[in-house]
């Protein structure tokens, strides 16, 4: 249990120390969904799609369009209809975005 509690401390804690980094960058302001939906698009591989991070997050696929439409504003990710099926779009990484997370991990 105690050794949990510490790794959850520890967690929390880096969290916060990466929101404070963040805060103090001239960088974009993302809201927590906004930041999640980022970097689930970032860091977990494969193709995603706009039900499949509403899936992924457990929220409404209209969540994940309102975060797609800043995080496309912002350059960090953009739409694109799937070739293979059409009713589907798909979320691709950008250059900025690369490099948005490059900077969150320095």
């Amino acid at each position: 249990m105690a050794q949990n509690s510490a790794m959850s401390d520890q967690l929390i804690n880096t969290l916060r120390d990466t929101v404070v980094a963040m805060v103090r960058r001239d960088g974009p302001d993302l809201s927590a969904r906004q930041l999640g939906v980022f970097l689930t698009c970032y860091l977990q591989d494969g193709a995603h799609t706009v039900r499949g991070l509403a899936a992924a997050l457990n929220v409404s696929k209209p969540a994940i369009t309102r975060a797609l439409d800043r995080l496309g504003e912002l350059d960090l990710a953009r739409r694109k209809v799937d070739p293979m099926d059409r009713r589907s779009v798909l979320v691709q990484r950008t250059l900025k975005g690369a490099a948005y997370l490059r900077e969150l991990r320095s």
